[in-house]
């Protein structure tokens, strides 16, 4: 495999797993009662961005395709971070003792 067919190949397995982790929190219902919660919105955002930045990417349009995958990990960094710092989470109890 050439140095840039395995960039590719590794972006592809990136999104792919980025795909994939968004689609296995559709399996998590525990949280609230059976009830969708927040992570489930996250989780539908994050699909919806693979979309456009596939297509973007497909279309010629890198700039768009970086921007939206940039998005899309400060997001999960952030985003999904905040959530598991949450008062009475695993998280919170490590990082601030309790």
């Amino acid at each position: 495999m050439t140095r840039p067919a395995a960039g590719a190949a590794t972006r592809s397995a990136a999104g792919a797993a980025r795909a994939a982790a968004a689609l296995s929190s559709f399996a998590i219902f525990d949280i609230w009662n059976g009830r969708p919660s927040p992570i489930h919105a996250l989780s539908v955002v994050a699909l919806v961005s693979l979309v456009f930045a596939v297509r973007a990417a497909r279309a010629g349009r890198i700039d768009r395709h970086r921007k939206i995958m940039r998005g899309l990990t400060l997001g999960a960094l952030l985003i999904a971070g905040a959530f598991t710092l949450l008062p009475g989470r695993i998280m919170h109890a490590v990082v601030f003792g309790g």
